[in-house]
């Protein structure tokens, strides 16, 4: 028991280091990422820590079996190079001793893999593509910053204001570009409104007009003299309906209690891709024992880049699996669970081959001495 604690603790401290570090790496990229779109006003930038968080358990559920694998090499790595695996050894501690008490802690990761997998990740996503769908239906004027110039994402229009109180209802120093499209979304010019200040008006029946004052409009073509300019007092600019969608169509989004039964070729992938997860994290943790296996002299990482290979190649013909399944080339018998079968047996070749090699080279050495 004192044993089992003690690789329990190394093992559970390093997947946490690891996993920690992982995790800080991959959500800076995301945060990065959703940061450039917030700075181009794809997305309201008071949202971004609330994104992030929606999103964690998705990576989570990838990570931590990462995490464990090499926790898994990294910990008991260590304990080959200090001799106290040689010691554990000489007292009985065989390899699938060591694998059986390593299963344990992995089945408490593969527990929380199979929660975040089934259920908080598919929660998560929901929760950010009805963000996302809320932040669709705003309009450049909801994401407007003072200062900055802010189009629409198809370019048809780019609008800057210099002032802007906190409620957004009143603009100064207002400029308005739109181009005018006509049949076949041909450009047929483009107009130009400023004013001096904006404001923006909600009518009875619902509409939000954008209403400028003190102003002019500009209507013409690049490069051509042929132009119009108007003054104008008051200038009415609708603004479009806020329409926000709750149809969740992303498949990771879904709940899995919707999955079961389906006969949709992606909703089939989609479970047996979060059923997969859990499945993953024991069958590293079999590749991981037998690879943690070093000799002193050699190091601790000697086995890791091809240990790491190892598993990126596991996850990336799990994850091609996973698309050939959708798109019908693989039946939905078969699925993924081949990849998780070729892995095992790697798994079991793996754990077994160096008892077998010893085994064969002392048949060998008691031949030699027999004809001696």
């Amino acid at each position: 028991m004192i044993v089992f604690r003690y690789l329990s603790r190394e093992v559970l401290l390093t997947l946490s280091a690891v996993s920690a570090v992982l995790l800080v790496i991959i959500m800076s990229g995301r945060f990065v990422k959703f940061l450039a779109q917030a700075a181009a006003g794809a997305l309201d930038p008071g949202s971004l820590f609330l994104i992030m968080g929606y999103r964690m358990p998705g990576m989570l559920q990838l990570i931590l079996p990462l995490g464990l694998f090499l926790g898994i090499l990294l910990a008991y790595g260590r304990l080959y190079l200090e001799s106290e695996m040689t010691v554990l050894s000489a007292t009985g501690m065989s390899q699938q001793r060591l694998l059986a008490m390593t299963m344990v802690p992995a089945a408490g990761v593969a527990l929380v893999v199979a929660w975040l997998s089934m259920s908080l990740a598919p929660q998560g996503a929901m929760q950010f593509q009805l963000l996302l769908n809320k932040q669709d239906a705003m309009t450049e004027f909801d994401t407007l910053e003072p200062g900055r110039f802010q189009a629409l994402s198809d370019g048809s229009r780019v609008t800057y204001t210099e002032t802007m109180t906190d409620d957004r209802s009143n603009l100064g120093g207002v400029f308005i570009s739109q181009k005018n499209l006509g049949q076949n979304q041909k450009d047929r010019g483009i107009t130009i409104l400023v004013a001096d200040s904006g404001r923006q008006e909600i009518r009875p029946d619902g509409n939000r007009y954008l209403i400028l004052e003190n102003g002019y409009r500009y209507d013409g073509s690049p490069g051509l003299a042929d132009y119009r300019a108007i003054k104008y007092d008051t200038y009415g600019v609708m603004l479009p309906k806020a329409e926000i969608s709750d149809e969740v169509t992303d498949r990771d989004a879904l709940p899995t209690s919707s999955l079961f039964g389906s006969p949709e070729l992606r909703s089939i992938a989609e479970l047996q891709w979060r059923l997969s997860l859990p499945l993953l994290v024991f069958i590293v943790t079999l590749m991981a024992v037998p690879l943690s296996r070093v000799n002193p002299r050699q190091g601790r990482f000697l086995k890791l880049l091809p240990a790491i290979l190892l598993y990126m190649a596991y996850l990336t013909i799990l994850i091609s699996a996973r698309g050939s399944l959708e798109k019908g080339k693989l039946p939905p018998a078969l699925g993924l669970w081949w990849v998780h079968g070729v892995f095992l047996m790697i798994g079991l070749g793996l754990l077994y081959w160096e008892p077998i090699r010893l085994k064969m080279k002392s048949r060998r050495g008691l031949k030699e001495l027999a004809r001696g």
